[in-house]
């Protein structure tokens, strides 16, 4: 057997490219097709009821926009619920025939099981499940000081996911209805400073892939992934260097350019899944590197190093996240005070909600 593995190495991955090269032409007028039939089949979303997680800010309170827009019944849910009223009126005022606000936490069973029962007590339906919730950060890995804050990464990233879809897929089953995936790039696309970021994200679309194989035709999967976009960084959480007191400033919003980008995102996540796409990208020339990746490593390695070589990778954001570069901030092992950081401070100076 040995042998032939031996020749299937030399073989498989030059004839695949080789594959791939003949097929190009068919594929791309495969995709044309499908974009055209997209451009005018499109799921109304008129009175339907769409569950939005993590809709107090950034990405998730774009998408409720979007969806307002299109005259959707909304249920927005996120930890912060005074930031969820004010989403709401601005909702409400751009069409969205009605909204609930629902204040929860998405990485407990208990409280998703609340507000989908919530949902369904009210509205009878559960049309879209949106799940936005996303928490990144910008620290090196053997920086960190505290290990209590990789267990909360991966919950909000990947359990505060889950759990939601456990609970309102029986729902989603009966009405034929979609789930959205607010993924990013980096779960393949890994990135200096984003180590445990992107292990959650690439749980999280391995879980979405195959739950996807898993409901069949019954239930449709939207992934999500992107490249550089806006988040409460550059909108109001910016990191201001005071030592050991570093913390987030929530109060001041600040007008940034990718906010453009931010909504633009929002825009086509919320009409590729009323057409029904499998993925949407933005943008979608990232792919190319994913072919690097599975054929020629090292090329990919050698760019890493070429753009990443003699820079402290702890103080740049990275080239497809989240956010702009942090404002003076300081790696966590240089802290002024020897006591060990508590993990609440350890969270406010080195992780970013999305």
């Amino acid at each position: 057997m040995e042998w032939v593995n031996s020749i299937l190495n030399l073989v498989v991955p030059p004839a695949s490219l080789v594959i791939l090269a003949m097929a190009w032409p068919t594929l791309s007028f495969i995709n044309a097709c499908e974009w055209i039939y997209g451009m005018f089949y499109f799921q109304n979303m008129e009175d339907k009821v769409v569950i939005i997680t993590g809709a107090s800010s950034t990405l998730g309170e774009q998408i409720a926009y979007e969806y307002a827009k299109r005259g959707s019944i909304l249920v927005l849910v996120a930890r912060r619920e005074t930031r969820l009223h004010g989403i709401g009126e601005n909702a409400r005022r751009m069409g969205a025939k009605h909204v609930m606000i629902v204040a929860a936490d998405v990485v407990k069973e208990d409280e998703c099981r609340r507000f989908i029962n919530e949902a369904i007590t009210f509205y009878g339906r559960v049309d879209h499940l949106v799940n936005a919730t996303s928490l990144g950060h910008t620290f090196n890995f053997e920086e960190a000081t505290d290990t209590s804050v990789f267990p909360h990464l991966m919950d909000i990233n990947f359990w505060g996911n889950v759990y939601p879809t456990y609970v309102a897929l029986p729902y989603l089953r009966q009405s034929k209805g979609r789930i959205i995936v607010n993924a990013s790039i980096e779960n393949w696309f890994p990135l200096p400073s984003m180590s445990l970021y992107s292990a959650a994200k690439s749980a999280l679309v391995n879980f979405y892939e195959t739950l996807r194989l898993e409901v069949k035709e019954d239930v449709g999967i939207t992934i999500a992934t992107h490249g550089w976009i806006g988040t409460d960084i550059t909108r109001g959480k910016s990191m201001v260097n005071s030592g050991p007191d570093m913390q987030w400033r929530e109060e001041r919003e600040v007008q940034m350019s990718n906010d453009r980008a931010l909504a633009e995102f929002a825009k086509l996540i919320v009409a590729g899944a009323c057409r029904g796409d499998p993925y949407v990208k933005y943008p979608s020339w990232y792919d190319v590197f994913l072919l690097y990746r599975g054929y020629a490593p090292k090329v990919l390695g050698w760019t890493y190093r070429l753009l990443f070589g003699g820079v402290d990778t702890s103080r740049i954001s990275a080239l497809t996240g989240l956010s702009t570069p942090l404002l003076e901030s300081s790696s966590p092992r240089k802290q002024s005070s020897p006591m060990p950081v508590p993990r609440a401070t350890y969270l406010q100076q080195h992780m970013r909600v999305e």
